[in-house]
């Protein structure tokens, strides 16, 4: 199978059978919290960041009942952002995946909570499984995890982007791709890395799945700055134009449409180039990098 929206339709059951697993039950005390966790990670998301961990996992032979673990505790932490993301002191967001934002539709302290209980509940999920995974990868399946999302990685570059919302004018491109690569892309290269730890792909192998993840990331935050410009609510599922409103650092602030989607086919090439060396999935790689390139024309 070459055709990566296929992969994606056919895994996110299985994504979401593992996510369904390891969170606690809506019924289980606090009651409260353990709904709204769930109402946010079932709120329909593409299950982008799992996939990736299957697809560098089985690119190294690595066990697919293990990969979907990790896999599930990125989407854990995918969600626990996207919550905070959405907040007022952040970007203020009403939908979120075409449903009304944790925040609205549960409160803001709940949504504060319940993003913080999905971050610990990755690094727990990491820590203690899959149980058949020698201790040293869940260890390092942590620490990579804990790097992708602190300060030197998606928080950091959460920071960045609030330091330059309104300074579009005179703003740079390195400061533009330092956001991206670390707000979003800090957590995509997370998952190729990851599904190279899983599958024991050896220090070589995991830089390479890094590599590919951050052109993948970049390429990712690229077509999502495009979709905010050109998209609708449907396409997005949040609010389009709101990066522009808020004067928020993107690409066609900073290139326009024309620019930004040359500068996506670059990252595209140049993830392309590096998918040639996998020792096997360079299908569904190239599909999965025409996808991006295509949500962004």
């Amino acid at each position: 199978m070459n055709d990566f929206p296929s992969f994606l339709s056919t895994l996110r059951p299985e994504v979401d059978e593992a996510l369904d697993r390891l969170l606690p039950d809506a019924e289980t005390e606090p009651a409260e919290i353990h709904e709204a966790m769930r109402y946010s990670v079932f709120a329909g998301g593409k299950r982008v960041r799992p996939a990736l961990v299957v697809l560098a996992g089985e690119a190294w032979g690595g066990a697919r009942a293990d990969l979907l673990v990790g896999g599930a505790a990125l989407e854990m932490v995918h969600t626990f952002s996207l919550i905070h993301d959405d907040l007022p002191a952040l970007d203020d967001d009403d939908l979120r995946r075409g449903r009304p934002t944790l925040h609205r539709a549960r409160g803001e302290a709940m949504a504060v909570l319940a993003g913080d209980a999905l971050l610990n509940r990755a690094y727990e999920v990491l820590a203690r499984e899959p149980a058949s995974a020698p201790p040293e990868r869940r260890l390092e399946a942590v620490r990579l995890v804990a790097d992708a999302v602190g300060t030197a990685g998606m928080i950091g570059g959460q920071v960045f982007d609030l330091q330059h919302e309104g300074a579009v004018r005179g703003a740079d491109a390195d400061s533009l791709e330092r956001i991206h690569r670390l707000k979003t892309g800090a957590l995509i290269e997370a998952s190729t890395r990851l599904g190279g730890v899983y599958a024991g792909a050896g220090p070589g192998g995991i830089e390479q799945a890094g590599r590919i993840g951050a052109e993948l990331g970049l390429l990712f935050q690229i077509g999502d700055d495009i979709l905010d410009e050109v998209g609708s609510s449907e396409e997005l599922g949040k609010t389009p134009g709101k990066d522009r409103r808020a004067g928020k650092l993107t690409y066609p602030g900073l290139f326009g449409l024309e620019g930004s989607r040359k500068k996506a086919q670059q990252a595209a090439d140049r993830c392309l180039g590096l998918i040639e060396g996998l020792p096997s999935g360079r299908g569904l790689f190239r599909a999965l990098v025409a996808f991006l390139v295509h949500r962004g024309s």
